[in-house]
């Protein structure tokens, strides 16, 4: 899990991954792939056979499903297009493991991946390490300037895994979430603290005034398509809150009524709540008259400290209309972060906006199959700015833009707010 110290810290710089400066360049891409590779199955490690299997929901996949897609996407994209003679591992992984790029081929349903009880999680096992072992010679056999062309298609692969790290906890918590009897990812796991220095008040707001601004990704350094070309836009005049909204101030929306009062929320949100019976925020139990959550350390109190979680767009911006309030857009995120004024940016909570996701003006996919990485989902989601707890060290940037359906709540989303009264 991240440090979020270490995430406010490489904002904007490259990501963990990226290739270092020592060595011969074969050696730090080996050096660079096995890192990230190998915490993917850090993360793994604790999860039974059985645990690698399950699917709670659709929009889930199981631990092992992730750990044969990332290699599958190494096969897949550096092996099976530039190793020559290289054999994929097994003729039907390709079919199993490819998510959704319409042009390398036919996949299995996203919905029946749970189904899927061979290969099992040795076998899984087994198919990595026969990659891992394939990269690493390809490296070692291929000249620097062939090694040097493909290090953009290498920076996605290692981003792509560490995406999928992410995944792996929150598919696994929301699944765990799911047992009578709440197992642990990790018993001793905490809630991470927040890394701002002294104590904000409660009401402090950062004040950006009317401005053109450059949005986007401006430097060479590691991004997603998605967040290119940076472009001009018009901010402010606005206020952001400086702290994220807490389970203590939500605890005061739930107390009046927020969950039940239809003229604060969205048509299709209160249609959702009412469809799901949402009470509460997501993995939020309440026994013995007191609200306990569901985290990566098992079942525990809710801290009316920590930052509230697990909430959907529709309850974000319900929460935002009962306080007199509104979300801010991704521009007006992106602005006050450039600034250093929002406190725990990152590595807590993915924050909702109000932005659509959007292509930014003059945006093109990459041509080939990667072109399906990111484009083809810009309509009906909705952006998030900064990182989660769950993040990897190295995967968050000022620049990046993260999407959901405004419905998902089981990944470690929360809010801050934006004022436009003043």
């Amino acid at each position: 899990m991240t440090n979020p110290a270490s995430a406010a810290a490489s904002m904007d710089a490259p990501a963990t991954s990226s290739v270092s400066e020592s060595g011969s360049l074969a050696r730090r891409l080996g050096d660079a792939f096995m890192a990230v590779r190998n915490e993917t199955e850090r993360r793994a490690a604790s999860l039974s056979a059985e645990d690698q299997l399950v699917q709670s929901m659709p929009d889930a996949s199981p631990a092992k499903w992730h750990r044969a897609h990332v290699t599958w996407f190494w096969e897949q994209f550096l092996l099976g297009d530039h190793a020559p003679g290289y054999t994929p591992y097994h003729p039907d992984y390709a079919y199993l493991f490819n998510s959704y790029y319409v042009s390398a081929g036919p996949r299995h349903a996203r919905a029946q991946r749970g189904h899927l009880t061979r290969p099992g999680a040795d076998d899984v096992t087994a198919y990595r390490r026969h990659v891992d072992a394939a990269v690493l010679k390809f490296f070692s056999e291929t000249d620097d300037a062939k090694l040097t062309s493909l290090v953009p298609l290498l920076e996605v692969g290692f981003n792509h895994e560490q995406q999928h790290q992410e995944l792996m906890l929150t598919d696994i918590l929301h699944a765990f979430a799911q047992n009578p009897i709440p197992p642990a990812y990790d018993p001793a796991w905490t809630f991470p603290a927040s890394t701002t220095s002294g104590d904000a008040p409660k009401d402090s707001w950062l004040t950006l005034t009317e401005g053109i601004h450059t949005i986007g990704h401006t430097t060479d350094s590691f991004h997603f398509d998605n967040e290119k070309p940076a472009h001009r836009a018009l901010v402010g005049p606005v206020r952001l809150a400086r702290n994220l909204i807490t389970n203590g101030e939500w605890l005061q929306f739930m107390q009046a009524g927020g969950y039940t009062t239809p003229t604060l929320w969205l048509m299709d949100g209160f249609a959702a709540a009412e469809r799901e019976e949402w009470q509460a925020p997501g993995h939020w139990r309440k026994i013995d008259g007191q609200w306990q959550i569901m985290t990566l350390g098992g079942l525990q109190p809710v801290d009316p400290a920590a930052p509230v979680c697990h909430v959907s767009y529709y309850e974000a911006d319900a929460f935002a209309r009962w306080s007199g309030k509104h979300l801010p857009t991704e521009m007006e995120w992106e602005v006050a972060a450039r600034a250093g004024s929002l406190n725990d940016a990152f590595g807590l909570v993915w924050q909702w906006t109000r932005s659509s996701y959007s292509p930014y003006p003059g945006y093109r996919a990459i041509e080939g199959a990667l072109g399906e990485y990111n484009g083809k989902f810009m309509v009906n989601q909705l952006v998030l700015r900064g990182s989660s707890l769950a993040t990897p060290d190295g995967h968050s940037r000022i620049s990046y833009r993260n999407f959901f359906y405004p419905h998902h709540r089981w990944q470690f989303t929360g809010l801050r707010l934006a004022d436009y009264s003043a």
